[in-house]
């Protein structure tokens, strides 16, 4: 059982629910305030997704030096690498497009065409889905 008076444990706590209110509030943005805080938690360097990276990595290598002295099977340490790969997999492919989210992000300038004419339609694009082999 975890000792939640730790400040460790409080903090974590903490981050857990802040998350939790951060969700709650981009459910809930205009498209340009969402699209910010979308792209804050993707950036790769400084943004939450980034920051979870480096903590299950360093998770792995706690998990790794008390796997060898037999306090936690190899099992974990190895999940918590895969992890952490898999993390820092998924934060370089997203880093890809945190631009095109910060674009989205700026407040849009005031327009140039008249007054009535419609703004331009969104065009969808097809979905790609990457498999495992």
């Amino acid at each position: 059982m975890t000792d939640s008076n730790l400040p460790s444990v409080q903090l974590a706590d903490s981050i857990a629910g802040q998350i939790g209110q951060l969700r709650r509030l981009f459910a809930l943005a205009p498209p340009h305030e969402a699209a910010q805080i979308l792209a804050d938690v993707l950036d790769n360097d400084t943004g939450i997704l980034g920051e979870v990276t480096q903590l299950v990595e360093t998770g792995s290598r706690f998990a790794k030096v008390h796997s060898e002295h037999g306090v936690l099977p190899p099992e974990v340490w190895l999940a918590l690498g895969r992890a952490a790969n898999e993390l820092d997999s998924v934060g370089v492919d997203l880093n890809e497009h945190t631009g095109t989210i910060k674009q989205v992000a700026r407040p849009s300038a005031p327009s140039s065409r008249p007054a009535g004419a419609p703004a331009a339609v969104p065009v969808a694009s097809a979905m790609v889905i990457r498999r495992r082999r």
